[in-house]
């Protein structure tokens, strides 16, 4: 192929409105505008990314810890009373964790596609209000029946929330920014796992109040918690950028240029088509990342719904297991945000998501092991610290990945969608005649995470490999990736060069992932993260 001729310098014609508008609506006058006047200085950048971080990440955090506990509170209302009063024997408690997850999985990808066009503030404040309805309405349930329904609805509710508010990340922020963010809001599930053995302490100790006991109460008073908080919700939440009301003409502007440099055509807005849909149901690729995040989710999950009932087993009361089943939830936590930050400055995923889960694998080791108590609660350390950073690393993984928006919608659907079938299986792994020392569930949890081990060490070699064979048959991209940015899919010289001669540049913006241009996995060498 011969060598590209250089791109055609931009003319700064000094008319910053035209360029701004085309920016914002994607116009094919690429060679009339000055990008000069699409370009951040740094402190520009810093103040916007800073404006934007505190916008987006601290609420839907928030959102994320009150989702996750009011789906796992159900393992501390066990302890205070909930299958005694109930009658429910340990298969009927099983089946009423499956029937949360059994709906969560059925609308995760139909959420994700209703958040796309509705908008995410007027989707997430809806659901957010639906769901807090069920949590409370739980603790009012007399029966299993009861629970059963309640516990549906739960997850169909919550399903919009934890994949939509990720979707919407990787929408916001470059690929090299991401991880942090999605780890800050994914670690609201380890500090749901800290406060809520602390809070189901306290709360238990109101049983008999109303009439009702402590597991009531757990659910009542935390599903009134979400209640309250989901009311700003519809102010709060930020949509799309190029939709949202958060940055001015000129900035948005700006911001969307910023992302096209980063993520190119895969972050372009297209119109909905269900050739977007159906290229990111049909792709390969979409299920061994789904596969990973599954293998990765079940021992997650396993300890999510379990860890209280573990650390009973270990011969501590109920109310003690309440309480020390925060501590590993909290260096989870810290565990996350680090392996955020290193995941960032060198720009990598799968090594990260390897080594996590051999101590994830070595933990479960301790757990199915004939030793004491002391080192078993230890393992539960490994475990959760282990697991806890490996969904969010995952999560940025297959964001960076996929494109353009409504392929992207739909893969992370999938994605989803296949994780949280975990939860299913989690909630089978560890029946009430396996305890103390819980065998099956505890080798599940191994075999899961040896798969995971194995997935993501094959998605390194294919993302390298893949990328190898780009550069040889299209070469080298320009680092700052401005080759497939939606911007110059009209640019002669670069379809030329990329072998996309004849190609409108709604053609060439749907390309996504598939653009020649595009590559899956950032150079391994430290970068500066702001």
């Amino acid at each position: 192929m011969s060598p590209p001729n250089e791109v055609d310098s931009v003319a700064s014609n000094g008319n910053d409105e035209k360029t701004i508008q085309a920016a914002l609506h994607g116009e094919e006058v690429y060679h009339d505008l000055d990008e000069a006047a699409l370009a951040l200085s740094p402190d520009e950048e810093a103040r916007l990314l800073r404006r934007i971080d505190i916008s987006i990440v601290p609420y839907v955090s928030l959102l994320y810890l009150l989702s996750f506990l009011d789906r796992v509170n159900i393992g501390q209302a066990k302890l205070a009373g909930l299958v005694t009063e109930l009658h429910l024997t340990s298969n009927e408690y099983s089946i009423a964790l499956t029937i949360f997850f059994v709906s969560y999985v059925a609308f995760e990808l139909p959420s994700n596609l209703a958040l796309k066009a509705l908008k995410p503030h007027r989707w997430i404040a809806l659901i957010m209000f639906l769901w807090s309805i069920a949590q409370i309405t739980m603790g009012l349930v007399h029966n299993k029946q009861g629970l059963y329904a309640t516990r549906w609805f739960l997850g169909m509710f919550e399903a919009g929330l934890f994949p939509g508010i990720n979707y919407l990340m990787t929408t916001w922020y470059t690929r090299k920014e991401q991880s942090m963010r999605i780890s800050i809001f994914f670690a609201g599930a380890t500090l749901a796992g800290a406060f809520g053995g602390i809070l189901a302490f306290g709360i238990r100790h109101m049983a008999g109040k109303g009439g009702k006991g402590g597991w009531a109460w757990i659910f009542i008073l935390e599903g009134l918690l979400t209640f309250v908080c989901c009311i700003p919700a519809y102010w709060l939440v930020q949509d799309f950028p190029h939709e949202s009301k958060l940055l001015s003409d000129q900035e948005r502007a700006k911001w969307l240029h910023r992302l096209t440099i980063s993520q190119g055509v895969t972050n372009a807005p297209l119109p909905f088509s269900m050739k977007q849909v159906w290229r990111g149901v049909l792709d390969w690729k979409t299920y061994v990342y789904a596969m990973l995040y599954l293998s990765i989710a079940t021992p997650f999950y396993s300890l999510s719904l379990f860890t209280p009932t573990i650390i009973a087993a270990l011969g501590f009361t109920n109310a003690a297991a309440n309480l020390l089943s925060a501590a590993p939830y909290a260096l989870g936590f810290i565990t996350t945000l680090l392996s955020a930050y290193f995941s960032d400055r060198f720009a990598k995923r799968g090594p990260f998501i390897v080594g996590w889960m051999l101590v994830v694998i070595a933990g479960y080791g301790i757990l199915i092991s004939d030793v004491s108590a002391a080192v078993k609660y230890f393992a539960i350390f490994l475990t959760v610290a282990g697991v806890s950073p490996c969904i969010a690393l995952a999560i940025t993984w297959i964001g960076n990945n996929s494109g353009p928006m409504y392929t992207r919608a739909t893969v992370m659907g999938i994605f989803f969608s296949f994780g949280n079938s975990a939860g299913i299986i989690s909630s089978w792994s560890y029946p009430a005649s396996t305890s103390p020392r819980f065998v099956e569930g505890h080798a599940i949890a191994i075999a899961f995470a040896g798969l995971a081990v194995v997935l993501a060490s094959f998605l390194i070699w294919y993302n390298r490999t893949e990328n190898a064979r780009r550069d040889r048959l299209y070469g080298v991209p320009a680092e700052d990736g401005s080759d497939c940015s939606p911007m110059r899919a009209s640019d002669k010289n670069l379809l030329s060069r990329w072998g996309l001669e004849g190609r409108s540049r709604v053609e060439v913006i749907s390309l996504g992932d598939r653009h020649p241009a595009f590559r899956q996995v950032l150079p391994f060498r430290p970068i500066s993260v702001s």
